[in-house]
C-alpha cells in the first residue's frame, strides 16, 4: 500500500532497512545535514537545510517558498510504488508538516480538516510547522484552509521525539 512514513533522524536507517523506501525527504538545519542514505540515488533523497522557525525574524534558514516548491515538485516525482520516509531531527515539527504538505497536494479531493484529522489520530505527538503550513497552504492555493486545519488539531502531547508514523495515502483508511 503506498504511504508515507515519518520518523526521526534516529529512526531512519531502521526505518529504511525494514520498508524499503523509494524516496526520502531529510528536513535538517543546514549545518546537520546529512549524506543520502546508502543505496538511494541522490535524486530519490531531497534534501531541505532548513530550521524549525515559525517566525522568519526569530532566526536564521527558516523555511521559505523555495523549500515548499521543493517538496511539491519532488512530491510529485514520487510514483507511490513504495513508501516515501519523510524526517527531521525529532520526527515532531517540520517531518509532520512536510508530510500534510504532500498528503494534501496528494489527496486535493479531500478536505483539509480531515486530512489534519487523520495526521492527529496517528501522532499525537505532532506540532507542523507553522511557517511551512502557511507557505504550502499559499502554494497550492488553499485560502487558509491548511493552517486553519492545522490551527484546529490542538497542541500535540510533549516528547523529545516522536515514533515511526504510517500515513497511508488511501483516504478510506485515513
Amino acid at each position: 500500500m503506498p504511504k508515507i512514513i515519518i520518523t526521526p533522524l534516529s529512526g531512519l536507517e531502521k526505518t529504511i532497512r525494514d520498508h524499503n523506501p523509494s524516496h526520502v525527504v531529510t528536513l535538517l538545519s543546514p549545518e546537520h545535514m546529512i549524506d543520502t542514505p546508502e543505496g538511494f540515488h541522490p535524486e530519490r533523497h531531497l534534501k531541505i537545510g532548513v530550521n524549525d522557525i515559525a517566525d522568519p525574524a526569530l532566526g536564521t534558514a527558516p523555511p521559505h517558498d523555495d523549500h515548499i516548491q521543493s517538496l511539491l515538485e519532488f512530491g510529485r516525482l514520487w510514483e507511490a510504488s513504495a513508501p516515501l520516509v519523510v524526517h527531521c531531527w525529532a520526527g515532531i515539527s517540520r517531518s509532520t508538516a512536510a508530510a500534510f504538505i504532500l498528503m494534501c497536494d496528494r489527496l486535493d479531493h479531500v478536505r483539509e480538516s480531515e486530512i489534519a484529522a487523520a495526521l492527529r489520530k496517528r501522532a499525537p505527538h505532532a506540532n507542523p510547522n507553522r511557517l511551512m503550513i502557511k507557505l504550502a497552504d499559499e502554494a497550492l492555493g488553499r485560502s487558509g484552509r491548511m493552517t486553519h486545519a492545522i490551527e484546529s488539531m490542538g497542541p500535540g502531547t510533549m516528547a523529545d521525539e516522536g515514533p515511526q508514523v504510517h500515513f497511508p495515502l488511501a483516504f478510506g483508511i485515513l
